[in-house]
């Protein structure tokens, strides 16, 4: 009797991963609290902050501010932190090593653990880009592909930061605190909260090295069509080498079973 053998194919079986990732992901309330409520109440409660800011002199307004910033704060918590969770706990349980026993190869593996909260970063984004057109008249985008490159960029930077920092942390419970220092400085110096035009040249020329800092630069610029091409390729190419960077830096040092 001859059996029929089954092939899978890398897209079917990042799909299933995904699928799988997706249920652990429904049935965590605080993930669902951290990851989907807190990035989309956050920046609309900044937003008596950020009106008395002296915007005109750097021509921008709130929804110039609020919009980039709200997408930048779902990047951290959607996809950054809750990815390190992600990580850490299913390489704690042992999950990681199991499936590296059978046909997932290992980006697909990171991929597909991944693919939750990296959608749910995106739907996050468009949210907040449909509320603040209706709530605070934010126009469409003039530039709509820097801001689309800028979305892309981040979503896969922060994904690939989240597996470098899972690399070195050793508990779930720890995953907070591993992940605090990118997130407190990107909120400070990535123009989350404060843009950086409103900061002195030679902080904000510091400040544009960060790994966010390019990611919200392009949806801004995206969003006001004042970015020329010329400008948009230093934040491209910084966005890109973190990613490279981070990329090469799991390749090498990501761990799959528990640090003991």
């Amino acid at each position: 009797m001859s059996g029929t053998a089954i092939t899978t194919t890398p897209a079917g079986r990042v799909a299933a991963l995904a699928r799988a990732e997706l249920t652990l992901f429904g049935r965590s309330k605080g993930m669902i609290v951290a990851a989907v409520f807190v990035p989309l109440v956050l920046p609309f409660s900044a937003r008596t902050v950020v009106k008395d800011m002296d915007l005109s002199g750097a021509g921008l307004n709130v929804g110039l501010v609020l919009l980039p910033g709200a997408i930048g704060f779902s990047l951290l918590f959607a996809v950054y932190s809750a990815l390190i969770g992600v990580f850490v706990g299913r390489r704690e349980e042992l999950v990681l090593k199991r499936l590296r026993t059978g046909e997932l190869r290992d980006r697909e593996i990171l991929a597909g653990s991944a693919l939750p909260s990296v959608g749910t970063g995106l739907v996050q984004s468009l949210l907040l880009a449909v509320g603040c057109a209706v709530l605070l008249d934010v126009p469409a985008p003039k530039a709509p592909h820097l801001a689309v490159l800028g979305l892309a960029l981040g979503l896969v930077m922060c994904a690939a930061l989240a597996a470098l920092t899972a690399s070195f942390t050793r508990t779930v419970e720890s995953a907070q605190v591993t992940g605090m220092p990118l997130m407190l400085v990107s909120m400070a110096g990535s123009g989350l909260a404060v843009p950086l035009e409103l900061m002195p040249d030679r902080v904000a020329t510091v400040l544009e090295l960060l790994p966010l800092t390019p990611v919200i630069t392009l949806l801004r610029g995206g969003l006001s069509g004042e970015l020329s091409v010329s400008a948009s390729i230093g934040p491209v190419l910084t966005a890109l080498a973190w990613t490279v960077l981070a990329v090469f830096a799991v390749r090498r040092w990501f761990r799959w079973e528990p640090r003991r």
